[in-house]
């Protein structure tokens, strides 16, 4: 008897799924989707709201991830369920990495593009740009197969799960590369206010972490070998003189290595290192982009109202990312900061601050993060090429197989 999922990574979002196809062919995967009424293909389940939920599931961790670098040297070609961590492995032996990682490496390809999902950076994209082609299986069990420069290809790479199953991802790859990783700690949010651009731009990814106290808190540097001498302070902030954890308390064993030591781009780019717990583990997590322009203005919006949800934070971070041209991509035509919140596990809770933090962040156009606990709906009706991706979804999907009530009322404001 196969399992049937039953939440996401941290248990706190519990799925309704009846049944879980796990095939192991790509033969397979179209006989089931041709067969099906409904059917929604899971990742590493690390997104905390109903994105993928539905009546029946498909897990495609049977089939072999079948990694190979192309003819060209410059693309990776990989199962769409290999997890980061697992294609930085591949990709070591070969001396060459992708641009930018996400805090952990433990979440697959698809579903990070799916949702774009990011790093760190001022000249970095989100993980969906690095993407140079894609095969999916739509809806009547067909082969689609797009690449860079197609029409419609730019609408299908954040794809929220709803044109089909992705079975192959091509992604663009460059010669591996070192990091090494400071932190500074006991910034001041004057400190951070009034010198925020500079701040985000002292390394190739620059993380500030924070829980909303009197202090602003610290700030990670992931600098290259090209980015050049590290300060001994940053701005009023002191170079920490050892390892720390991003959430204060937990143990430091989990991140990626600290204290100047240069490495491997994957075992620095993350925040946390494969195999271990990333994060607690125990948490809800909710994310908004804001367009860069407007960073230090939203910052001093969320302080004004910090009251009603400070004691609800594990851990926040402010990012930087780049504009690019995807359809639903926050990023989609404008630079931002992406305002991170780790919660605690109480989602009736979590729920009323994200209300007060949307409302506070009104202003400013954010965008929440696809796969992150939000409360605002119709959120699609914010981006322009909405319709197009609404017709690309007819023509991949016309039975609408892949959806679910959440995208319906989410991203097409309309039900199922």
């Amino acid at each position: 008897m196969t399992q049937v999922p039953a939440a996401n990574w941290a248990e706190s979002f519990h799925y309704g799924f009846k049944d879980c196809h796990y095939p192991s062919s790509r033969e397979e995967i179209s006989a089931i989707v041709a067969r099906s009424a409904a059917v929604k293909t899971l990742g590493s389940r690390h997104s905390f709201n109903a994105i993928v939920d539905g009546s029946s599931a498909m897990s495609l961790e049977r089939l072999p991830i079948d990694p190979v670098v192309e003819s060209n040297g410059r693309q990776v070609s990989v199962a769409g369920h290999c997890t980061y961590g697992e294609l930085a492995l591949f990709l070591q032996r070969h001396q060459l990495a992708i641009h930018n990682l996400a805090s952990l490496p433990h979440i697959s390809i698809a579903g990070a593009i799916a949702t774009a999902t990011h790093g760190s950076g001022d000249g970095n994209g989100n993980l969906a740009t690095a993407v140079s082609g894609l095969e999916f299986v739509a809806g009547d069990g067909s082969l689609v197969k797009v690449k860079r420069g197609d029409a419609n290809f730019e609408g299908m790479v954040v794809h929220l799960g709803a044109l089909g199953v992705v079975t192959r991802v091509t992604l663009d790859v460059q010669p591996e590369f070192q990091v090494a990783q400071h932190v500074y700690e006991g910034l001041s949010w004057d400190a951070l206010l009034s010198n925020l651009d500079a701040i985000m731009a002292a390394a190739y990814s620059v993380s500030v972490f924070t829980q909303w106290g009197e202090k602003a808190g610290a700030v990670w540097l992931k600098e290259t070998e090209k980015s050049g001498n590290h300060p001994d302070a940053l701005h009023g902030a002191v170079n920490a003189d050892i390892k720390r954890h991003p959430i204060i308390g937990l143990d430091a064993e989990n991140a990626t290595e600290q204290l100047g030591a240069f490495g491997r781009w994957s075992d620095r780019l993350p925040h946390f290192k494969m195999g271990f717990t990333p994060s607690s583990g125990a948490e809800i997590q909710s994310e908004y982009h804001v367009p860069r322009k407007h960073g230090a203005a939203a910052v001093e919006a969320l302080l004004s109202i910090r009251s009603k949800f400070a004691h609800l934070v594990q851990s926040g971070e402010l990012r930087t990312v780049a504009a690019d041209s995807l359809w639903l991509s926050p990023q989609f035509n404008r630079d931002t900061l992406s305002i991170h919140f780790t919660w605690v596990r109480d989602q009736a809770a979590v729920d009323a601050a994200a209300a007060e933090i949307e409302q506070a962040l009104a202003p400013f156009s954010p965008l929440p993060h696809w796969g992150k606990v939000f409360t605002r709906q119709h959120v699609g009706r914010n981006y322009a090429k909405l319709p197009d991706f609404a017709r690309l979804r007819e023509r991949m999907d016309p039975e609408h197989k892949f959806s679910n009530p959440w995208l319906e009322e989410v991203v097409f404001g309309t039900t199922n």
